[in-house]
């Protein structure tokens, strides 16, 4: 009797109470008899007033509140299924058990509180808390076929919910996204396809992305600034206690924004359930307008004027350890659920005939490029290979649009840099700058030869003439990257052969100060390459080749024999002695030598022998030998040049000139080995340990 004046009183009260705050606070309470009532008519009279009473639901709601109700249902649920399994351990075998009531009862009851006097989308809460509490984190509370019942009755009441939304949904379709999210892992494939995903998506993509229960369409990034002060030592200040990160962090808190890893695979489990492509476009245009809105932010804001590699310098310490990095935290939270759900649009583009029509797999494309660029100063932070699932949709993006060259040029005028022969000062605009010349290098192909001097290599000459710029050093070497490519392409040659004496001069002008070891020998190596048969440019300058090869090895016998600095652009590989500016022009030299014609090839190998030994360094005259003795005998010749390199080593003098320099009859070789009359091609006295 006291049980049951006890909940009169808590029904009285949630009928009674003016406020949601004082409702609330019955919420415990109610929780505790949802697990110790008996009586099943009791049970579904308390679930009923839980998801009707005034006090809760007659004024505006939040997912917060309607987390509460759900965390009732699931918290009594593993309540009543933990006094079970006490129970059972406590009573001697083969004694009766007395329980309250049975589990069984006990769901058929409360599920029976899911009635008239309450919408579809609340009883989703009921259900779903029921279901989270038996099962989810793999409790196994339940027999199967209660659970095959209880499943089957939240995704109708997810139907049933979707079908009485209106255009405009509000905090319905916000906490029929939540609920799903939170239980969509335990329902099975057959209840899975009873939804109707085409009124799903939508509500779904609009709750993430533009909802006040989400991120805000993006603009909860353009209200830091305010806040964004300047602190003693002309830097940024962006304190932990200011209104501003209290309200960032109230957002990433959200039920959506802190869920939003598996709801975003949720959303993309709808785009790949659709039965209407067009919502599909729908969504990815839900998507450009968020990320969109996000960029425009960002420029705004006073934190995007300093660059990454500035930040020690121009924002204080609190703002490094605190604020910056839980921003950035939420940031990329957005950029991978967008991702998630870019990566399944491109893979139905790919296998579904709709879509991956003409009218539409380009322009799909496009906007799914545009989406990145807008969130490369997000992605530029984590590195070109941060995730492989943004490298698919970049390839994939990139692939099927250069089916369509007119488009793919019309694509790269709509990102091109504002300011075509200019580098701009800002670091947003830099690396937006950065986004282009990264995508245009795998246009040249599909481009025309005006093209690609009007918009790619406008837009790269700038950086190529930068000189040293530790903040420009990335967009640097992909300035280069794009310009080689460009080079590379056959219908280009005219091109190639109008621009290479400025770009060759650009080469050795910043090496080694602004071009590392790696990217420069990369670089003269696709130079020679590009002007060595068959390439086309060979047949109009054939001598183009040697010409390049003879500035290398001026340059080498007169360049600096000190160890380039180890630091992040020059350092050399950790299993070899740092290089000279001399070793790396010649080892740029012996690259090269596999692309030469035969007749160069006699020319240069007993030039590069010499060289080998206008080392100084014992150390790095030894990486020069070993790379040379790989070029000749590694594969990278074909037959013709190999039967070359042979012959010159065994018979011509190669290998005396290697080991023992240009006079091999001296008295004493350059490692103090001794010398004596050898006929070409003889054996003479080898360390063991050497391979040559």
């Amino acid at each position: 009797m006291a049980t049951e004046r006890s909940l009169a009183a808590l029904l009285r009260s949630l009928q009674s109470t003016s406020s949601f705050e004082d409702a609330s606070g019955l919420l415990p309470t109610a929780t505790s008899f949802l697990s110790i009532l008996g009586n099943p008519l009791n049970l579904s009279l308390l679930a009923s007033q839980l998801l009707s009473a005034p006090a809760l639901w007659n004024h505006p709601v939040d997912l917060f509140a309607c987390r509460k109700i759900l965390s009732v249902f699931n918290t009594a649920a593993i309540a009543v299924l933990q006094n079970d399994t006490t129970e059972e351990a406590q009573i001697p075998h083969g004694v009766g058990r007395n329980r309250r009531i049975e589990r069984e009862a006990w769901v058929k009851a409360i599920a029976e509180g899911a009635d008239d006097k309450s919408p579809r989308w609340r009883h989703m809460l009921l259900l779903g808390g029921i279901l989270l509490g038996f099962e989810g984190q793999n409790r196994q509370g339940l027999p199967w076929h209660i659970r095959t019942k209880l499943e089957s009755a939240l995704a109708t009441a997810a139907q049933l919910a979707l079908e009485e939304l209106d255009a405009e949904a509000g905090i319905d379709g916000y906490c029929i996204t939540m609920v799903l999210n939170y239980t969509f892992e335990l329902l099975s494939d057959t209840q899975r396809s009873k939804l109707d995903y085409d009124c799903l998506l939508p509500i779904m993509v609009r709750s993430v992305f533009h909802s006040p229960e989400g991120l805000e369409g993006g603009y909860f990034l353009g209200a830091i600034d305010k806040d964004v002060v300047e602190a003693p030592g002309k830097k940024f200040r962006w304190a932990s206690n200011s209104a501003t990160f209290g309200y960032v962090t109230a957002v990433a808190g959200r039920p959506l924004v802190g869920a939003l890893g598996p709801l975003s695979r949720l959303v993309a489990h709808a785009v790949e359930n659709v039965r209407d492509p067009n919502l599909v476009a729908q969504s990815v245009d839900y998507m450009a307008d968020f990320v969109r809105t996000l960029m425009v932010q960002w420029r705004q804001n006073k934190l995007s004027e300093v660059d990454v590699a500035e930040e020690t310098e121009f924002l204080d310490a609190e703002s490094l350890k605190t604020t910056i990095p839980a921003l950035w935290s939420l940031l990329r939270n957005c950029m991978y659920s967008v991702v998630i759900v870019l990566r399944t649009v491109l893979g139905r583009t790919i296998n579904d005939p709709a879509l991956a029509a003409g009218s539409s797999a380009p322009y799909l494309c496009m906007q799914s490029l545009h989406i990145l660029r807008n969130l490369y100063f997000i992605s530029s932070r984590t590195g070109q290979n941060g995730s492989s699932q943004q490298n698919f949709v970049f390839l994939a993006a990139i692939d099927i649009l250069s089916q369509y060259p007119d488009l793919a040029e019309n694509f790269l005028r709509s990102i091109k840099p504002s300011d075509i022969g200019q580098i701009p000062d800002h670091p947003v605009e830099r690396c937006l700058d950065l986004f282009f010349l990264n995508t245009a290098e795998h246009f040249p192909l599909v481009l025309s030869p005006e093209a690609s001097e009007e918009l790619l290599l406008s837009a790269a000459f700038p950086y190529l003439a930068a000189g040293a710029n530790s903040l420009l050093l990335e967009i640097f070497e992909a300035a280069h990257s794009l310009v080689l490519v460009v080079f590379a392409i056959p219908h280009n040659a005219e091109l190639a052969a109008k621009h290479l004496p400025f770009y060759i001069e650009n080469l050795f002008a910043v090496f080694p100060e602004n071009l590392s070891a790696r990217q420069f020998r990369l670089a003269f190596k696709t130079v020679i390459q590009i002007t060595a048969p068959p390439s086309p440019l060979a047949n109009s300058q054939p001598l183009l080749p040697s010409i390049l090869l003879e500035v290398v090895r001026d340059r080498a016998l007169t360049a600096s024999t000190i160890p380039i600095p180890p630091n992040t652009q020059n350092g050399s590989s950790p299993d070899q002695p740092p290089l000279s500016a001399q070793a790396v022009l010649i080892l740029a030299l012996i690259d090269s030598l596999s692309f030469l014609r035969v007749d160069d090839l006699k020319e240069w190998l007993p030039l590069t022998a010499q060289l080998l030994n206008a080392i100084p360094d014992r150390g790095m005259r030894h990486v020069c030998i070993d790379r040379f003795w790989e070029a000749l005998s590694g594969g990278e010749m074909d037959v013709d040049r190999a039967h070359c390199c042979v012959t010159w080593w065994t018979t011509r003098g190669g290998r005396e000139l290697v080991l023992f320099g240009a006079e091999p009859s001296s008295s004493a070789g350059p490692e103090g080995e001794e010398g004596g009359p050898f006929m070409s091609g003889a054996v003479g006295a080898v360390a063991p340990e050497s391979k040559l």
